[in-house]
């Protein structure tokens, strides 16, 4: 017997086509603000970052991570609509029918990969071999397209199962096996997802920190700010806390080199600045310290076009590369306190980077030397 659309229960069209929508949008803005982190990032030739408004990286990343925590349950609700169809026969049949088939199995495991490995990401658990952003990075454009495929060759169903109304069945119809109408699913789904925003939102948002439950960056840690690698861990306790600590300056041929004595003595700048990173978090706080535009004067160097930072840790992310807005920007400092105090050493101590509008992986610790390119 062949099922219509009035007699599917939440199966349905009609449902299948409104979390879709929702589903799709939630990746559309997940996918770009992505890209906009990457290419921060890793910067393409033509790429150039701003330094203002000061909070926008905040915001983008925060709406990465939230986008996508929302996209968890909406993904969970239309497999459980569209789950029975995955196994419709024929399997292959036409071509049409072959692309449209490829293109679901694609996106549901692309979709599935990145949300899993993304929720992952924040919470800083890797339980694989694989390098997490080139991995997230590149299955963000087979999740993109196998999207943008799928929509393609469904556009005719879904614009008509989005034309009528939820549901055409008669009230005493309405409710199906599982005990909730097709609007009490979907109002369902919506609850969910709102419920995916809140459990992280508040890692950005300090209003909802409070109610996410979910969060793993709360904002608590040393002088009130969260860490994600502490100084063990990156193993340069030893040499942060020596007394010989020297901080090079270089540009072309100048070099310079300043103890903690000599820092502290030159002009002091105190700045409101949120540190966001990857993960989602973020956290606004006061930082004191010397104008990295100043410590480039100090070898001659005035109007740089880009400032290659090094940490005294080694490995993956020990030097970051400023882009010429954050190199110049007057608010760049290399800071020497944190919220009144002295840098916590798991906060970088003795100096670290801080600059507006940078992700936190960029803002580098326990800095070494600064080359002026």
């Amino acid at each position: 017997m062949t099922t219509t659309d009035d007699d599917a229960g939440i199966r349905s069209p009609r449902v299948t086509a409104r979390i879709g929508v929702a589903l799709g949008i939630s990746f559309g803005i997940c996918f770009a603000t992505g890209l906009l982190s990457h290419g921060i990032q890793h910067p393409p030739s033509w790429f150039e970052w701003i330094a203002r408004p000061i909070w926008l990286y905040r915001v983008t990343q925060g709406v990465h991570v939230i986008s996508g925590c929302v996209a968890i349950p909406l993904l969970l609700a239309k497999l459980a609509v569209v789950y029975p169809k995955l196994f419709d026969r024929p399997l292959i049949g036409s071509p049409a029918r072959a692309l449209e088939r490829a293109s679901i199995a694609v996106l549901v495991a692309a979709g599935i990969f990145q949300l899993l490995t993304g929720l992952l990401n924040i919470a800083q658990w890797y339980p694989w071999a694989f390098f997490f952003p080139t991995a997230h990075y590149a299955m963000a454009y087979v999740a993109i397209g196998a999207l943008a495929i799928h929509i393609a060759v469904k556009l005719p169903v879904i614009r008509a199962a989005l034309d009528g109304p939820v549901d055409s069945r008669p009230v005493a119809q309405r409710r199906g096996p599982s005990g909730l109408t097709r609007r009490g699913f979907l109002n369902l789904t919506w609850v969910a997802g709102g419920l995916g925003a809140l459990a992280f939102a508040g890692q950005t948002i300090p209003l909802l920190r409070p109610v996410a439950f979910l969060a793993p960056r709360s904002g608590d840690g040393p002088q009130g700010l969260p860490i994600n690698r502490t100084a063990e861990a990156a193993g340069v306790i030893t040499a942060a806390t020596d007394t010989d600590y020297r901080l090079s300056i270089a540009s072309g041929g100048a070099d310079r080199e300043l103890s903690s004595a000599d820092l502290r003595a030159l002009p002091q700048h105190t700045v409101d600045l949120p540190i966001a990173c990857v993960e989602g978090w973020s956290v606004g706080a006061t930082w004191t310290g010397v104008r990295l535009v100043d410590l480039a004067e100090l070898v001659g160097a005035t109007g740089a076009r880009g400032i290659r930072v090094i940490s005294l840790e080694r490995g993956l992310y020990a030097v970051s590369t400023l882009p010429t807005a954050q190199s110049q920007d007057p608010l760049t400092l290399l800071a020497l306190q944190l919220n009144g105090e002295t840098l916590d050493i798991d906060h970088g101590y003795p100096a670290r980077l801080i600059a507006p509008n940078l992700p936190g992986v960029m803002q580098t610790k326990w800095v070494s030397r600064i080359e002026v390119l």
